[in-house]
């Protein structure tokens, strides 16, 4: 319908006169949109549809936004990427917006308009069409309905033949990836079962959270169905999303912090690549250890955790025990026993390295002495018999143990000429001449640099076997407590402990004994005999730290005569014994001799016995006068009469 309209006409009644082809203006109301508002149910009707597809008209409006947990984001109703315009997810208020940079928002439609350039009020007419046409539209084209697969797939790439659920810990739908074999090749499509859109989440999930959350060591592997068969195998196995093409950076990793985590790649270069971006990715979410798996060499390209599972490889054995790279080594756990355990364990003992229990494997014993009191010398005739699997003053080996003795005080000649005065049994010689490995004069300290020259010392000596005893001679000219201090301080003494010298024997071999050889000081005669190990010098920690203390001490300056005591932690008491050196022979001697001034001591005895008799003669001349006396009262009444 069209009409004629008055320009400029004047007031009044108009003559035809007045009323001239050039004064019309034609207006045509036929494509003017409808006048009528929307009966209330088809407004709520559109805010339904709105919300049930929330997400993926929020992508559709704002293709640079992100959704963050419950929350969608963008910068603005114009599309700019950003943080100010927050649209709520979730709960009751779905669908509600509020840009806190103008203070704007909404619901669902107020969105619509706005980033339409609309008023949800003038416009609402248009605004209702333009939302209504774009509910219609399909999300995606779908193929004929199969009773089986009510899931969405595309049509370009056929039927998917495989798929995959992404769960959350509590076992929540959160994605599916699918497979299709379309002609050109297979395809995998992620779809974001909230936003009900074909596109990975983001973050995007790692596979088979419900057990990888309850897991304290999870294998890592490239794709789902690596990961399935090592499941099926009973092995806890996740993946990220799109496996060697993952995007590192968009995964979520942090559900395998604080677990021991192993990479198995598929090999071939890009499976590599996957497993080194994803260590890294696996250290920053604080994964307790990272190592990567190295496929055997003997595998076919590609070959993978589902290959080997498929052609009966051992996975478990190559899981435990095959090679790999350490990216983070782990923390050493803290080993408990339940009283149970102790009580049920009926296993053999391990045996002695040194009986009877002086040093037990994985042991540590420290050898103290006064300086000049031939600690170097017993050590050396004593280390000597044990290569040569030859008893020494008691002391019993297993069998010919290798003994690498790092000494730092005798140089080479000197250290030869004591050699050749140890007297061993002819039979055992040629035993003892592989099995003592020792070193000339050392001029260093055993730090970072000093434990990495010691290794590679050890390990050539025995290749295969490794070392059955550490002997280190002395202490004091090798130690190296780091920043803590010196060898008087408990800290840096346990840092020498623990960082060097565990480390070394950790390194050649865990089992090894340690021995300590390490200087006394002087104590008084009433301390020394309360606890002779006091004398060790230095801090106090190290002696909480060893299983055996052994002191040679010399009772009396005057005299050769030594007396060796020992304190077990790993065994009954053993007598201490005194010991001498006869002809470049060290023997056990008599231990009733009197040891200390002997002349002195006869006449110290003397006068006992004497005092002995004058007490006993008075307790008899008063009990025959019918007085009784208490221990107190005696000495009280007759003090100072013997």
């Amino acid at each position: 319908m069209r009409t004629p309209s008055l320009a400029s006409a004047p007031s009044g009644p108009a003559s035809p006169s007045q009323i001239a082809p050039g004064n019309l203006v034609w207006l045509d109301f036929n494509d003017a949109p409808d006048q009528h508002a929307l009966p209330e149910q088809d407004t709520e009707a559109l805010r339904r549809g709105l919300l049930d597809r929330l997400e993926a008209a929020l992508e559709y409006l704002f293709p640079a936004g992100k959704i963050r947990g419950r929350q969608f984001f963008i910068g603005d109703v114009q599309g700019t990427p950003g943080k100010s315009l927050v649209v709520t997810l979730d709960g009751e208020h779905r669908g509600l917006w509020k840009d806190f940079a103008t203070d704007e928002g909404g619901d669902a439609i107020d969105l619509w308009a706005a980033a339409r350039g609309l008023s949800a009020k003038r416009d609402f007419p248009q605004l209702a069409e333009e939302i209504g046409r774009w509910l219609g539209q399909p999300e995606q084209p779908r193929s004929k309905p199969d009773r089986k697969r009510t899931e969405p797939h595309l049509d370009d790439l056929g039927p998917w033949t495989a798929k995959w659920d992404y769960r959350d810990a509590d076992g929540q739908l959160i994605a599916c990836v699918y497979r299709f074999d379309p002609p050109a090749g297979k395809e995998y499509r992620p779809w974001d079962v909230r936003a009900r859109l074909w596109r990975a989440p983001n973050p995007r999930p790692l596979y088979n959270l419900p057990a990888v959350t309850r897991a304290r060591e999870v294998v890592l592997v490239e794709g789902e169905k690596a990961a399935d068969a090592l499941v099926r195998e009973g092995i806890v196995a996740t993946t990220a999303m799109n496996g060697a093409r993952a995007p590192v950076d968009k995964t979520d990793w942090s559900p395998l912090a604080a677990k021991d985590v192993l990479i198995w790649p598929d090999r071939d270069p890009p499976g590599w690549d996957y497993a080194e971006n994803a260590a890294r990715a696996c250290v920053q979410a604080g994964c307790a250890s990272v190592a990567i798996l190295v496929p055997p060499a003997d595998k076919p390209e590609k070959w993978d955790a589902a290959d080997a599972v498929t052609e009966g490889f051992d996975v478990k054995a190559f899981i435990a025990q095959g090679e790999r790279r350490i990216i983070k080594a782990p923390t050493p756990r803290l080993s408990t026993f339940s009283l149970g355990q102790l009580l049920d364990d009926d296993s053999p003992l391990p045996e002695d390295l040194i009986a009877p229990r002086v040093l037990t494997p994985g042991g540590l014993l420290v050898f103290g002495g006064a300086p000049k009191v031939g600690k170097s010398d017993f050590l050396l005739s004593w280390l000597a018999h044990m290569a040569a699997g030859s008893d020494f003053l008691g002391l019993r080996p297993s069998r010919p143990l290798r003994v690498f003795y790092l000494q730092a005080e005798v140089q080479y000649h000197y250290l030869r000429e004591r050699v050749k005065a140890v007297r061993l049994p002819a039979s055992r010689l040629n035993q003892a001449r592989e099995n003592l490995v020792a070193t000339p004069h050392l001029k260093m300290v055993l730090d970072d640099e000093g434990v990495q020259r010691v290794i590679p010392a050890i390990e050539a000596a025995w290749p295969k076997a490794g070392a059955d005893i550490i002997a280190i001679d002395p202490i004091r000219n090798l130690f190296d407590g780091g920043d803590a201090g010196g060898e008087n301080d408990n800290a840096a003494m346990l840092f020498f402990l623990s960082q060097r010298v565990e480390r070394l024997r950790d390194a050649v071999n865990p089992d090894a004994g340690i021995i300590l050889v390490h200087h006394t000081r002087k104590l008084g005669k009433r301390q020394f005999e309360e606890d002779p190990f006091q004398a060790l010098a230095g801090a106090g920690s190290l002696r909480g730290y060893y299983s055996t203390g052994m002191l040679l001490f010399r009772p009396d300056e005057s005299r050769t005569t030594r007396q060796l005591i020992f304190e077990l932690r790993n065994g009954p008491a053993l007598p201490s014994m005194h010991v001498d050196k006869v002809g470049d022979e060290w023997l056990e001697v008599q231990a009733s001799e009197r040891l200390v001034m002997q002349d002195y001591g006869e006449r110290l005895d003397a006068e006992r016995r004497r005092k002995r008799d004058v007490i006993l003669e008075l307790l008899f001349d008063e009990a025959a006068e019918g007085r009784v006396y208490t221990a107190n009262q005696f000495a009280e009444a007759f003090e100072g009469k013997a």
